[in-house]
């Protein structure tokens, strides 16, 4: 009996050592769809690539990066080019994220289409000047029990020319049993006026690639690889004042745009909302008061939806205060609103500005992550 079972256990691994080898040959010459030529903007740049790579990594292998939120899962929509050529019928995995006017116009999500065969491309210019940066990691920070501070230093001589409010893509190491490298994009934190360094603030995500990487892996002193900037989330500059919302690790650009404002002595008045459950969420309190008593222009307004006995400050959420704070229909008169949170977080601040008279178009602005 003893041997029957080994003899059968023998067979199962044999089979399936057979079939993981023919799927492997498979892959190998099935998507083995030879070299590929990519014709961006009409010749402006070319490229001779080997098929069966999705488009946004064949890109960014050849140094030319496309912005992505989400690392290539087709859940953040950033990653639109257009596709003049090559590209193939549209997926369902795109068609949430593209306007019938987007289609129109041939775009497409780079992190779902495969190279396959010659392509031509249309990007935006100012793509071509992002770069990549290998930076060292001189300090983290716990600030609250799942959010991190990363301070990175830039190589000697080399700097981000970023507007604030704008992310980097931050790429993770092989670590445990992740064997591939994955990115995601984070908000800078620090003001463009630190050239030596890049700042990012990191919230843990519960099985999240990047996130447990970040809380779980990684120590100062590694090297990290940035890219970037990255997106359209800065100061417009065409109001009297600012409206800033955020919550959780949302505070980040709002940090940026803070002090570059300050100084550069814009005058505007900027007054942050920051809506946190309760005391042990909240961060950077004390540098964001203290910056209030020395600035007439900056207001802070703290709020925890979950108040602890003793708290003393706002309760209630975002939305509660700005409904009480905005008047109606009126209350976008002079003043623009700059947001940052989750998607459920930026739907709901959203209602309650149109319903205060802003316009979703010219009068309020986030990236969607």
């Amino acid at each position: 009996m003893l041997q029957e079972i080994l003899t059968g256990t023998l067979s199962i691994t044999g089979i399936a050592g057979v079939l993981s080898i023919v799927i492997s040959i498979a892959e190998r010459y099935l998507n083995n769809y030879g070299e590929c030529k990519i014709d961006i903007n009409d010749g402006a740049k070319e490229m001779v690539v080997d098929g069966g790579t999705n488009l946004l990594t064949t890109l960014s292998d050849q140094k030319l990066f496309i912005p992505s939120a989400c690392g290539g899962k087709a859940t953040c929509g950033l990653c639109k080019v257009q596709v003049f050529e090559g590209a193939g019928p549209l997926l369902p995995t795109e068609e949430p994220y593209l306007t019938q006017s987007e289609r129109d116009s041939h775009y497409r999500l780079a992190c779902q289409l495969k190279v396959k065969t010659d392509m031509k491309l249309g990007i935006p210019e100012e793509l071509f000047n992002i770069k990549e940066y290998m930076t060292k990691l001189v300090e983290l920070e716990d600030l609250t029990y799942d959010i991190k501070k990363l301070r990175m230093e830039l190589p000697k001589g080399e700097k981000v020319n970023f507007k604030a409010g704008q992310f980097m893509q931050f790429y993770t190491k092989p670590y445990g049993k992740v064997q591939e490298e994955v990115f995601r994009a984070y908000s800078i934190s620090s003001a463009p006026q630190d050239e030596d360094h890049i700042e990012l603030v990191i919230r843990q995500v519960p099985e999240g690639l990047a996130t447990t990487y970040v809380h779980e892996h990684l120590k100062e002193g590694d090297e990290v690889r940035l890219s970037g900037p990255y997106g359209d989330f800065y100061y417009r500059g065409d109001c009297d004042t600012m409206v800033m919302v955020a919550a959780g690790s949302g505070l980040a650009p709002m940090r940026s745009l803070i002090y570059d404002n300050l100084h550069k002595k814009v005058p505007v008045d900027m007054v942050f909302y920051f809506g946190a459950r309760s005391q042990d969420d909240l961060y950077y309190v004390d540098e964001f008061t203290k910056l209030a008593e020395e600035n007439d222009n900056f207001t802070f307004i703290p709020t925890l939806s979950r108040p602890d006995e003793g708290w003393t400050g706002e309760k209630g959420r975002v939305t509660d205060l700005l409904d009480r704070d905005l008047a109606d229909e009126t209350g976008a008169e002079g003043k623009e609103a700059y947001l940052c949170g989750s998607p459920g977080f930026l739907k709901s601040v959203n209602d309650v500005l149109m319903k205060k008279g802003f316009n979703k178009d010219t009068q309020i602005f986030y990236d969607e992550f």
